[in-house]
């Protein structure tokens, strides 16, 4: 395991240069350091039989001491969680595109927070390389929540709308 001098010192090193990314593992620790912009360094330290931590330092020009300051990860959401907002199904983009809401700009949008679907109601279009793909609702309910906003990119995987179903 690395000590804090020997990272501080990594740090100066990368900050010094003029490497935008540095990773370094050895015996079950790996660190990584990415530059935001010349203005922040930030540094990953996880060995493999502690818990990993997250370390974050400021770099300026100037010769102060740099600061290191250590947070927990952030813990995985409970399925509790997951209900808590009055809906139990959530429609999610089947693929890595663009999100539109309405088949048109000039078009009123699909649906709405409020809105009644059926299983085959066309809720957003999400378009991938040049191709308009409709999104079905795929479950009877009720929009509760509308998760993105038209033109917004979205992810495989992420949920667009929140449904109560009936």
């Amino acid at each position: 395991m690395l000590k804090v001098q020997e990272i501080r010192e990594l740090i100066k090193l990368i900050d010094q240069s003029s490497i935008d990314e540095f990773s370094y593992e050895s015996n079950g620790t790996k660190v990584s350091m990415k530059k935001e912009k010349g203005e922040r360094v930030q540094a990953v330290q996880s060995p493999a039989n502690i818990a990993p931590a997250a370390s974050e330092v400021v770099s300026q020009p100037s010769t102060e001491p740099v600061e290191v300051e250590s947070t927990p990860e952030p813990q995985a959401a409970k399925p509790a969680e997951k209900n808590a907002g009055g809906h139990d199904h959530e429609i999610v983009s089947p693929m890595v595109g663009t999100f539109y809401s309405s088949p048109t700009p000039e078009s009123d949008v699909y649906v709405q927070k409020g809105d009644k679907v059926s299983s085959d109601t066309v809720v957003c279009i999400v378009e991938a390389m040049k191709l308009f793909n409709e999104i079905e609702a795929e479950v009877k309910g009720e929009i509760t929540e509308v998760l993105v906003e038209d033109g917004e990119l979205v992810e495989y995987g992420q949920p667009l709308f929140r449904v109560k179903t009936e």
